[in-house]
């Protein structure tokens, strides 16, 4: 059957209702325009109206007669005055323009003298940074005029600079990362520190505009997500950086966030996800965020290398095949883990050279949650056993095409005892709490346009997916229900969250069903 076209008021519509939108706001401007002083006399009637209402209202009762004869022998004697009438009318109606006036302050139109100081400040801390003895006709100079430098300029309500446009000569060598970090070090300090900045360097144009970021929200508790399969939520960011917004709960209130989504499964770029952090940043939060989005569509197998218990609400629940602490219990999971990514991939080869559809066992996804992999390795070497992340080796090669999926979590201080596949095959990466500017770049591979904040709340921190941009992240609080230290409010958004139990709260170290030899047979 042919398609028929679209009628043409659906086809072009939306420029029409564009055309005739802009045509009535033009008109009510013009409009305003040309009735702009009968609305002034009109509301100078009106404020007119109210004063003698009030001054009728002051008036005791036993004053109120000789005002009535007052006001009576005024209108009497300009009716009989010549013109008397006219004039009346016309001092009215100038009495009500005067009254009608808009009495708005006007905004000022520049900054005021403790804000110029600011802006000098700045602009003589810039000068040997932007100007050169050989230049003929410097920008930037002692003494020089910062108005040139600085054309665009907003204060907060304490004063200090939150947006600055800052002109820079061509010569500036803005290529350099060192020249470039010197220089917003230096707006960082004087500008006020204790906050949060972003510097976009625009080095066609030679400018760079600073930016005060205000803080991320960190009363976003865990709760179920709108994602679709396969999407896994990290964290929230700045609303400039991303181009969706996810509707979350705040209570009995709701509100609109933009995410930070990691997208994972066979088209995805960045399958495994790498997490580092200080000791109390939230790495075990974001692992434990991600075991609960994760158990919506797929499976689980959770190895605690700190054996701290921070997984213990998961032990035994549905979908989590294990949650192993012990090096003996690790060992077995990941030997299984990798035995299954192997079964898979012949499973998957095998349908598609028969010309069938993947087989249903091996579309729901598998996730392997590591945290602080080293400790199990230390012990391991000490041991005489095989390093756990050696079994990593193959669900993070072939783990795309199995439907598996690796997050590997670690604290600065055991980053060097990462092997190199997890190097190598965790493309998705995140960075919590404070960390140095050299750290940033080393676990993310870029530096953030944002200057780190010196006191960060647990879970936040930056995130970097494949070679995108690097992301402001705050982690949605998803404590330890088990922890006494834990609200009851955010023990009880956890506890919603997790799947029914299914198992005894001491499962053994593999699942029975899940036995590679029984796989295989």
């Amino acid at each position: 059957m042919a398609r028929r076209p679209l009628p043409r008021i659906l086809s072009n519509g939306s420029a029409q209702i564009a055309r005739s939108r802009e045509l009535a706001r033009t008109a009510a401007d013009s409009a305003t325009d040309v009735l702009q002083p009968l609305i002034t006399v009109a509301r100078g009637l009106r404020r007119l109206a109210g004063a003698g209402q009030r001054k009728w209202a002051e008036t005791p009762k036993d004053g109120r007669g000789p005002l009535l004869f007052l006001v009576a022998s005024v209108i009497l004697v300009v009716a009989l005055v010549s013109y008397g009438p006219l004039l009346a009318a016309i001092t009215l109606m100038a009495a009500a323009a005067w009254y009608g006036r808009d009495r708005t302050p006007p905004a000022p139109s520049g900054p005021d003298e403790a804000q110029v100081k600011r802006l000098q400040s700045l602009y003589e801390a810039l000068v040997p940074y932007f100007s050169v003895a050989e230049d003929p006709a410097p920008l930037y100079a002692h003494g020089g005029d910062w108005e040139k430098a600085f054309p665009t300029h907003d204060f907060d309500g304490d004063g200090r600079v939150s947006r600055l446009l800052v002109r820079y000569p061509a010569y500036f060598t803005d290529g350099e990362a060192i020249s470039r970090a010197r220089i917003e070090q230096l707006l960082q300090a004087k500008s006020g520190r204790g906050r949060e900045y972003h510097f976009a360097w625009e080095q066609e144009g030679n400018e760079l505009t600073v930016t005060v970021l205000p803080p991320l929200p960190t009363d976003i508790a865990a709760q179920r997500f709108v994602t679709a399969p396969g999407e896994t939520v990290l964290g929230f960011t700045d609303p400039a950086d991303v181009q969706r917004t996810l509707p979350l709960g705040f209570g009995e209130a709701q509100r609109d966030v933009p995410p930070v989504v990691w997208r994972t499964g066979a088209r995805s770029t960045e399958p495994h996800l790498l997490v580092a952090g200080e000791p109390g940043s939230g790495l075990s939060t974001l692992v434990r965020s991600i075991a609960l989005q994760a158990l919506e569509y797929g499976d689980v197998v959770i190895v605690d290398g700190g054996g701290t218990g921070e997984y213990a609400c998961l032990t035994g629940r549905d979908g989590v095949l294990a949650v192993e602490s012990g090096l003996a219990g690790a060992l077995a999971s990941l030997e299984w883990a990798a035995h299954e990514t192997e079964r898979r991939l012949l499973s998957a080869n095998h349908a598609r050279q028969a010309g069938h559809p993947a087989p249903e066992d091996i579309k729901n996804p598998l996730w392997i949650l590591l945290d602080r992999p080293g400790t199990l390795g230390h012990l391991a070497a000490a041991d005489g056993h095989r390093d756990p992340q050696d079994l990593l080796e193959v669900p993070l090669r072939h783990g795309r095409a199995a439907g598996v999926t690796v997050v590997v979590a670690e604290q600065f201080d055991s980053l060097d005892s990462l092997g190199e596949a997890v190097r190598q095959h965790t493309r998705a990466r995140v960075v919590l709490g404070s960390a140095t500017a050299p750290q940033l770049e080393a676990v993310l591979g870029a530096p953030p346009h944002t200057t780190p904040p010196q006191s960060v709340p647990p879970g936040r921190g930056y995130a970097r997916l494949g070679a995108g941009p690097v992301l402001r992240l705050q982690v949605p609080a998803t404590p330890d229900p088990y922890d006494d230290a834990t609200s009851e409010t955010q023990r009880r958004a956890v506890l919603d969250l997790l799947p029914v139990r299914t198992a005894p709260a001491d499962p053994e170290p593999v699942p029975a069903a899940a036995d590679p030899a029984a796989a295989e047979g």
